[in-house]
């Protein structure tokens, strides 16, 4: 998040629509620059404020180095297809299975990946069942976690950009081929959540949550 002793108009006219900035303690905003972040929907918070870094810690990581990946039985030649094209990126990949085509739950795989970001040993995770949805469903029990069932690249665009999603799943027999998956994890992968309007309603998916987990 950019920080400012002072915002004038021109710095206004820089800032990307919708974006949150910090502004230091006594810092100041120009007459003209407010009407310029007004037109712009920028958010200016105190620097430290509670409310902006607790919604900016929601955000999941837009630079990914380690992703957890596993899959039920109907999606081992899928996973191993983005297993090696994510490690020929660079990125350190741990799989969670399964490598068989003995039938396994779909529930205990989704658990596994989930787990590993809440815990922070992963970035990111994918989970690859029959069509995708069980898996999103079962990994959306987990506290802190968010994910979402890729179709395709849009909504896999969508899932992250809108929604901060840190967990992605995908149907291996809804999807074309190892070639379609591939193209749907890169996108997924590269985009990043930036704009306060999503940001902030993280913080009320979040109250929901903690709602749930008191009553």
């Amino acid at each position: 998040m950019k920080q400012f002793d002072i915002i004038t108009e021109a710095d206004a006219r820089t800032l990307d629509i919708g974006s949150t900035v910090e502004l230091a303690a006594g810092g100041h905003v120009t007459p003209l620059a407010k009407d310029t972040l007004a037109a712009r929907r920028v958010t200016v918070v105190g620097a430290g404020s509670r409310d902006a870094g607790a919604a900016s810690a929601l955000v999941p990581a837009s630079d990914i180095r380690r992703v957890a990946i596993g899959n039920d039985h109907t999606g081992v030649a899928m996973k191993r297809a983005i297993v090696q094209h994510l490690r020929g990126r660079g990125l350190a990949v741990t799989d969670l299975g399964t490598d068989g085509t003995a039938p396994v739950d779909y529930p205990d795989i989704a658990g596994a990946v989930a787990l590993a970001v809440q815990r922070q040993e992963a970035d990111a995770g994918i989970v690859i069942d029959g069509a995708g949805i069980g898996s999103a469903i079962a990994a959306n029990k987990v506290r802190g976690v968010r994910a979402a069932m890729c179709p395709d690249e849009t909504i896999a665009r969508y899932s992250r950009e809108h929604n901060g999603a840190n967990v992605m799943t995908l149907g291996s027999t809804l999807l074309s081929g190892p070639d379609a998956a591939l193209r749907i994890v890169d996108v997924w992968l590269g985009t990043a959540m930036r704009e306060e309007r999503y940001i902030r309603r993280l913080a009320k998916i979040k109250a929901l949550e903690d709602r749930a987990a008191r009553d």
